[in-house]
């Protein structure tokens, strides 16, 4: 099952969430757990007009959006629940107007509570990092375990 949900995650991700599209956001590797999302630069995602940089608050919901994605790695169900608690990013260099990819890892998952850390680079230089605090509620009793098994 977990194959088959990896191709939804990114599906929906990618074609249905509207900021997701409106942001060209992009899954290039998503496994359970760890995700890299690469988003494109456009001039309307501009916030230093001046030296024509990213806003950080585009680089933050980015973040915000893997912390989701590698969330859902956990979903055994499609009426599972994901929402953020907490969300804190250190911004480290301005982003020039090129790419960036953000990265993503659980670093801890627990019955209701789940943590991940991302990390947001251009050309291999880090940028910004964070750590989200998420909410997790599970909609079903099934384990992750038992809907692999059944698929």
């Amino acid at each position: 099952m977990l194959q088959n949900n990896l191709q939804l995650i990114k599906t929906t991700f990618e074609e249905t969430i509207p900021m997701h599209k409106f942001l060209g956001l992009k899954i290039e590797l998503l496994e359970k757990n760890f995700v890299r999302i690469s988003v494109p630069f456009r001039k309307e995602l501009v916030g230093d007009f001046r030296n024509n940089r990213w806003h950080g608050g585009v680089i933050a919901t980015v973040m915000d959006s893997v912390g989701g994605v590698i969330g859902a790695t956990h979903f055994t169900s499609l009426n599972d629940k994901i929402a953020t608690i907490d969300l804190r990013v250190d911004y480290l260099r301005g982003a020039e107007p090129e790419a960036i990819m953000v990265e993503g890892k659980i670093i801890r998952f627990g019955n209701r509570i789940l943590v991940a850390r991302m990390k947001a680079f251009q050309n291999d230089k880090l940028i910004a990092e964070g750590k989200g605090v998420y909410n997790f509620i599970r909609m079903n009793t099934h384990s992750e375990e038992e809907a692999d098994n059944n698929n």
